[in-house]
C-alpha cells in the first residue's frame, strides 16, 4: 500500500478495485491455459491499469507474489511487451529472488501480441 500512487482515490474501496486487477489478470491467464482463449486486449488493459497506480519495480514485484508461478511465463510475456519487465532479476518474491533469465516465454501469447501489432498498424 505504500507504494500506492493514484491521487483520485479517497477511499479504500478505491485501492481494493485496483488490487483486484490481480484476479482478474489470474482468471484470464487460467481461463487461457484452460482452453486456449487468450483476451490480448483485456489482459493489456487490466496490466496497464495496474501500473498506473504502482510504480513499476513495485507492480512487478505485485504481480510475481500474487500471481502462481505456473502463470509467470504469461506473465512476463505480456510485460517484456509492455517494457516492464525487469533486465536482471525482481527481488525477494517468497524469500527468493527471480532472475529474469530463468523465466520462459509463452510462444502463443507471442504469436498473439505479435498479430496484435500487425492488426493496430492496418
Amino acid at each position: 500500500m505504500k507504494h500506492y500512487d493514484n491521487p483520485q482515490c479517497v477511499e479504500v474501496e478505491e485501492f481494493t478495485d485496483d488490487l483486484r486487477k490481480i484476479k482478474y489478470i489470474k482468471r484470464l491467464f487460467n481461463q487461457y491455459a484452460m482452453d486456449g482463449a487468450l483476451k490480448e486486449r483485456l489482459l493489456l488493459n487490466h496490466i496497464i491499469v495496474f501500473y498506473n497506480v504502482f510504480p513499476v519495480r513495485a507492480a512487478t514485484r505485485i504481480l510475481f507474489y500474487k500471481i502462481e508461478e505456473k502463470f509467470w511465463p504469461m506473465l512476463k510475456t505480456f510485460l517484456v511487451y509492455l517494457h516492464f519487465m525487469p533486465e536482471d532479476k525482481i527481488e525477494s518474491i517468497n524469500g527468493k529472488e527471480i532472475l529474469v533469465s530463468d523465466l520462459l516465454m509463452d510462444q502463443g501469447i507471442i504469436d498473439s501480441l505479435r498479430e496484435f501489432d500487425k492488426n493496430a498498424i492496418t
